[in-house]
């Protein structure tokens, strides 16, 4: 049984898909605070908490648990900057509680849903795993420091683990039957699609004055089902008794935020109203990433290069998901 902590959420649900279409019998453990109980169509499903150490002793008690995947961290940059409490105690207090019920219950292969963010602003126009890590907002701060508790326990109890630190993660499913739904939305491509289907008037742009082509924010756009892909790869990989590895998953590709709004409207044949406003604190000019290691290491391949494939799959989800309001 493989344990899906924060699996019925945006990425986790795809993990979930991916690992049962092959075969893996999963068990999704989410308190539902930011995922759907909908999105969980494969596999059994519990509800609880991650700090819940009650609920997590009943469940390594009753099930086999041979590896733990972790997706149930907050990841809301803005917010963790307002309310970095809630981040410190989500996302690193619930996640060291996890791990003492796995030690308790000789649970050794854990794969870690880490993030980009733990770089910081980036030094180098490509990002690789030996960037150094120095994040500028609690969100960061929290990946890295269970990066780090990784490595601790790595060391001292003989955890094996994969850390997968993600671009930006996007698109949908592409049989349509999950999907990207948060609420609040922060992320580009719904709220570019959130226009075009009429739902909002436009979509900001913040800051047109970048040291970039057009002057937008450059961002590495990878499709959740080539970061299910591997996922999968990683957890065969410990489960063969492969060693603990970090990885960079993207497509190594950036497109600005103007890039993104015009190949939406190609997609969806609808124009987009774009509002230019005001740089963000924090936002770096480029972030894209190279994931020359894990395809080495694992032979992990996206599917998904282009954007416009990309953006297709999302914008099929966003109408069914609107359709149905």
């Amino acid at each position: 049984m493989i344990l899906i902590v924060g699996g019925a959420g945006y990425i986790g649900s795809h993990i979930n898909k991916t690992l049962a279409k092959s075969g893996y019998k999963t068990l999704v453990y989410d308190n539902l605070i930011y995922g759907h109980r909908e999105a969980v169509k494969w596999g059994e499903f519990v509800l609880g908490d991650a700090g819940d150490i009650d609920q997590l002793r009943l469940v390594f008690s009753k099930y086999k648990i041979r590896a733990v995947m972790h997706f149930a961290a907050f990841a809301y940059v803005g917010e963790s900057v307002t309310d970095p409490e809630k981040y410190y105690i989500n996302n690193v207090s619930n996640a060291a509680t996890l791990l003492k019920v796995m030690r308790e219950y000789n649970v050794k292969n854990f794969i870690f849903s880490s993030t980009c963010a733990t770089y910081g602003i980036p030094q180098t126009d490509i990002l690789y795993e030996d960037h150094p890590q120095n994040p500028i907002n609690p969100y960061g701060y929290t990946k890295l420091v269970i990066e780090n508790m990784l490595k601790d326990y790595g060391n001292a109890y003989g955890l094996k683990y994969v850390a997968l630190r993600y671009f930006n993660a996007s698109g949908a499913d592409p049989d349509c039957e999950i999907g990207e739904r948060h609420d609040p939305e922060t992320h580009l491509i719904p709220l570019v699609l959130d226009a075009a289907i009429g739902k909002n008037k436009n979509v900001k742009i913040f800051g047109t004055d970048y040291p970039t082509p057009d002057g937008t924010c450059i961002r590495d756009y990878i499709h959740v089902n080539d970061l299910a892909d591997a996922h999968m790869l990683s957890l065969e990989h410990l489960l063969e008794g492969g060693e603990s590895q970090i990885f960079n998953l993207g497509n190594g590709n950036g497109f600005s935020v103007r890039e993104v709004i015009k190949s939406a409207e190609k997609v969806t044949g609808k124009k987009i109203l774009a509002i230019e406003d005001k740089r963000r604190a924090g936002d770096p000019p480029k972030l894209v990433g190279s994931s020359d290691k894990i395809k080495k290491t694992l032979g992990w391949s996206p599917k998904y290069a282009n954007i416009d494939d990309i953006i297709k799959t999302a914008w099929e989800w966003h109408k069914k998901l609107n359709a149905s309001k």
